[in-house]
């Protein structure tokens, strides 16, 4: 969601235009306002809505600095000034969107966007900003610099991809199939040191475990699961189980703390996916299926079987992929 803040009666009505055609909310900060400036902040930002305030980029700076913490988690932060010639991105350029937010921003009421990101600048590769196009995760985003410095050096980056990546590769970029590569886009961490890892979110955790399973023994047993696999856990996105375990206090804390949502199926239709599992006679007698986990992730992801049955502390976890293709897009449109 874009969340709107205007600091004057003009720059309220172009923060309303604008949200009209963006959808988002929009509040008034000031003497005549509803909204505190601090206040308002924390809310979004926390929420991880994109940041947008009508109003001078010093503003946005001072409110935003008490909640930065990383180029990877923080939300996109773009200042309009009241009369809608400049759009400034604060942070998050790349990784939060900032720089196309500002753009289209632009597009809607005739403001400059200010871009001052290099690689945007001379008209080059940005790898974050590619990862953020396909969907994608950069769990150490201090390696970006090494890619992008290349590009600017004017030197060749090489990317290994797990997936399929459709199309022509931009100028500078190549795809490499084995090899030493710059940049690795896989759900699994590399063995060789140094590449930039870009992880597709497109994992679905299958989860079987015990009536009154806690949260911290879940999450016990999956950094277990993705310290044995070698898994990124950002390559999650869903889980999913059976609708036995539909209200399992502890399951759904576990997912909540990771953002996901939980999937859950009746027996029924968990024995119709179709599959080599890994049979239990207890799960059959217990539950009616003689797999839940894999089956379960099957299911969601209707994609292959990554990972079967991992199983420890009461709980069993598989994991399942969706099926997808990356392209290169990564320029704003």
């Amino acid at each position: 969601m874009t969340a709107f803040l205007a600091f004057s009666r003009r720059g309220e009505a172009l923060a309303r235009d604008l949200c009209a055609a963006l959808g988002g909310t929009v509040d008034r900060a000031g003497k005549d306002g509803t909204a505190a400036l601090s206040k308002w902040t924390a809310e979004h930002f926390s929420a991880g809505d994109d940041l947008v305030y009508v109003g001078a980029v010093g503003i946005a700076v001072r409110a935003v600095a008490p909640h930065l913490k990383s180029k990877a988690t923080d939300p996109a932060v773009v200042a309009v000034d009241e009369l809608g010639r400049f759009a400034v991105p604060v942070v998050s350029g790349h990784l939060g969107g900032a720089n196309d937010l500002a753009r289209t921003l632009g597009a809607l009421c005739g403001a400059l966007p200010v871009i001052t990101t290099a690689t945007d600048l001379n008209g080059l590769f940005a790898v974050d900003d590619w990862a953020r196009r396909q969907g994608c995760l950069i769990p150490q985003p201090h390696k970006i610099k090494t890619v992008s410095a290349r590009m600017l050096a004017g030197e060749p980056v090489h990317i290994r991809s797990a997936l399929p990546v459709w199309g022509t590769p931009p100028a500078g970029v190549t795809l490499c199939e084995s090899g030493p590569c710059h940049a690795l886009v896989d759900l699994y961490r590399a063995n060789e040191p140094s590449p930039l890892p870009i992880v597709p979110k497109i994992g679905v955790l299958g989860v079987g475990c015990r009536r009154g399973t806690s949260p911290e023994a879940l999450e016990e047993a999956f950094s277990s699961f993705c310290t044995e696999q070698n898994l990124w856990p950002q390559a999650i996105c869903e889980a999913a189980s059976i609708d036995l375990k539909a209200e399992e206090p502890g399951l759904l804390d576990f997912c909540e703390a990771h953002g996901w949502t939980l999937h859950t199926y009746r027996a029924e239709e968990l024995r119709q996916v179709e599959g080599d599992f890994t049979p239990s006679a207890f799960v059959e007698q217990t539950t009616g299926v003689d797999n839940v986990c894999e089956r379960a992730a099957v299911k969601r992801a209707g994609g292959p079987l990554l990972e079967k049955k991992f199983a420890g502390g009461g709980v069993t976890l598989a994991l399942a992929v969706k099926p997808v293709t990356l392209d290169w897009r990564w320029q704003y449109e």
